[in-house]
C-alpha cells in the first residue's frame, strides 16, 4: 500500500522515521478508525498531523519501555490507542485491549480482524478482567487521574506487575493529589520518559509514569 502523501509529510514534520511496512499498517489502522468514526465517535484526531503528533507520538514514547514477550493490557482502549499501534510497532509483545463500552469493543474487534493482528479484545471492565488474567504491564491513556487508577488497581496488584500511564503536564499535580489522599503509601512512582507536547518553543512536557508496589523488584529493564 503506498503511503498517503499527507501521512508522509506529517511523519517528516514530526521527525518520525518508520519501517515502510510498519508505516503502511499504521496508515491502514488510522484510515479504518476514521471510517468508523463517521458512525461512532472514536477520536477527534482526524488529520494525519494530529494522528502522528499526538496518537503516534505517545505510542512511540511508550513502545521502547516494554520488554520483549511482555503481556500488556490496554485499559479503556477506546479508539485502540495505544494498544493497536503498540501491537504494530512491537510485534514481539502480547497486547490485549479492554473496553467496557460494548459498541466500541465491537468496532475494535473489527479493526483488529481487518488488520490481521493477534490482539484479543475484551468487552469488559478491567477489574473483572484482572480476576481471571495476569499481565506484566497495564497501559492507560486518557482513562483517569492517578488517584482514580491507584484506587481501582489496589485490589488487583497480584495480577499485574506495573502500570504505565501516558500523562500530560498535570501528572505532577495528580501525583500530589494521590499522595495527599494517602494512596501512594505502598506504591512507588517514577517518570520513565518525558517528551515535548508541541513544537520546539512549547515547554509543556508529556510523560510516561510507572507505578508499582513498594518492595516489588521488576524484571523489566526500566524499574
Amino acid at each position: 500500500m503506498p503511503l498517503d502523501p499527507d501521512f508522509e509529510t506529517a511523519l517528516k514534520n514530526h521527525a518520525v522515521e518508520l519501517d515502510g511496512n510498519v508505516a503502511a499498517r499504521l496508515q491502514a489502522y488510522a484510515e479504518a478508525m476514521w471510517s468508523w468514526n463517521e458512525k461512532l465517535n472514536l477520536t477527534r484526531h482526524t488529520t494525519w498531523d494530529l494522528f502522528v503528533g499526538r496518537d503516534l507520538r505517545d505510542c512511540l514514547q511508550l513502545a521502547p519501555i516494554l520488554d520483549p514477550g511482555e503481556e500488556v493490557l490496554d485499559l479503556g482502549s477506546g479508539n485502540g490507542v495505544p494498544g493497536i499501534p503498540l501491537a504494530i510497532l512491537r510485534p514481539d509483545i502480547d497486547v490485549s485491549l479492554a473496553e467496557s463500552v460494548a459498541k466500541r469493543a465491537s468496532v475494535l474487534g473489527e479493526l483488529i480482524a481487518d488488520l490481521d493482528l493477534p490482539v484479543p479484545v475484551y468487552s469488559a471492565r478491567g477489574e473483572d478482567l484482572l480476576e481471571d488474567f495476569r499481565f506484566s504491564s497495564l497501559v492507560c491513556r486518557a482513562v483517569g487521574s492517578i488517584s482514580k487508577l491507584c484506587r481501582w488497581i489496589e485490589p488487583h496488584w497480584s495480577n499485574v506487575d506495573r502500570m504505565l500511564l501516558i500523562k500530560g503536564p498535570k501528572w505532577i499535580e495528580e501525583r500530589g493529589e494521590a499522595r495527599h489522599q494517602g494512596l501512594m503509601g505502598n506504591l512507588q512512582l517514577r517518570k520513565v520518559a518525558s517528551y515535548p507536547l508541541g513544537d520546539e518553543t512549547d515547554e509543556e512536557q508529556g510523560a510516561i509514569v510507572q507505578i508499582w508496589p513498594k518492595g516489588r523488584e521488576l524484571s523489566m529493564k526500566i524499574s
